[in-house]
């Protein structure tokens, strides 16, 4: 059925040259003021104009062949990104040279939503007509959020930044799941899949949660908002949220981002520095739990959804969660937002 596997991604600059060119293609046709560009292209200057998610990328993509090749699954593996190279369109046009036909794909989100599911469907399709008649077809693989491969990964990581704080004040210490925000007329879709994004965040929250530091009181809340300020985003933010639990008593935190596969630059920037440097001004003890990234069970996951994509008749799917789920999207599922002509970069 399938004759490669597509890892599908983000994209990020590799070199300060790059860094405002990545963000005008992030932010093409939203009407961006340049003084926002400006301030985030900051953020990816402080480390040096390199965004680590490429490199993650390339980790991912060699620990995938290295698993597909142990375990005899004969499908070559390729990599392309929505904003930055390699880009989407070089990398069908490469696989139609090779002979390709069609791919089964994985998008580095675990959730659904308009700009972590549908525009990826969207990029595909650009890309197809990009590359022309002889384009290969692209399945994209469902939706992993509840995947053992994804949740055993941050529980250990949750687990290990819990021990690294002071276990005498575990009465006073809290969970806080952080995930990327977005505006809530995305996030309250019509349709199968509205309010999915948050439903899928708060399962995996929970799951997590229960492996990683049971008993231990938890809450969802959001990070990297970037729009305009009169468009209504999911709140609080990380920042506002310590806020809060330093004043009701909580004394230290465990931040994970789960909304994340990897530790790239809105992690780093966003808890590393931000939320780390809100919780020194509050007094609170912070730690922050690492994303999967090229965790062996993490690329396990990525075999185990394409096989069950390639079974016959489909198989029993591997979830820990509750939540309904399906193996191909529809038509009207996750539509995109209005804009307002100042809508900011993700």
């Amino acid at each position: 059925m399938y004759d490669a596997f597509l890892l599908l991604s983000f994209g990020g600059p590799e070199h300060p040259d790059e860094v405002l060119p990545f963000l005008h293609n992030v932010t093409r046709g939203r009407g961006v003021p340049p003084e926002r560009l400006a301030e985030v292209a900051e953020h990816y200057l402080r480390f040096g104009g390199v965004s680590p998610i490429n490199e993650q990328c390339r980790e991912l993509v060699a620990a995938i062949r290295a698993d597909f090749a142990a375990n005899a699954l004969d499908l070559p593996v390729y990599w392309g990104n929505r904003n930055w190279r390699p880009m989407l369109a070089d990398t069908l046009a490469q696989m139609r040279d090779h002979g390709i036909e069609r791919a089964v794909a994985l998008a580095t989100s675990a959730y659904g939503s308009y700009s972590s599911c549908r525009q990826y469907l969207q990029d595909i399709s650009s890309a197809r007509a990009a590359v022309g008649p002889r384009a290969p077809l692209v399945d994209k693989l469902r939706h992993f959020h509840d995947h053992p491969g994804f949740v055993e990964p941050f529980a250990d990581a949750v687990t290990a930044a819990l021990s690294t704080l002071d276990a005498t004040q575990h009465e006073t210490t809290r969970l806080v799941f952080t995930a990327h925000s977005i505006p809530v007329a995305m996030a309250e879709t019509a349709g199968p899949t509205g309010g999915r994004y948050e439903a899928q965040l708060r399962e995996t929250g929970r799951l997590v949660a229960e492996r990683g530091a049971p008993g231990l009181a938890w809450d969802l809340v959001w990070q990297s908002r970037s729009g305009a300020p009169h468009v209504p985003w999911l709140e609080p933010d990380v920042n506002d949220h310590l806020e809060t639990l330093a004043k009701e008593g909580v004394t230290q935190v465990v931040v994970s981002p789960i909304g994340f596969v990897s530790d790239h630059l809105e992690v780093l920037w966003d808890l590393d520095e931000e939320a780390a440097a809100t919780a020194r001004r509050l007094g609170l003890g912070f730690a922050r739990a690492g994303t999967p990234g090229a965790d062996p069970r993490f690329v396990a996951m990525v075999r185990d959804l394409v096989l069950e994509r390639m079974a016959p008749g489909g198989r029993e799917r591997t979830a820990l969660g509750r939540l309904e789920h399906w193996d191909v999207c529809a038509s009207n599922c996750c539509p995109p937002p209005v804009r307002s002509n100042r809508e900011g970069t993700r």
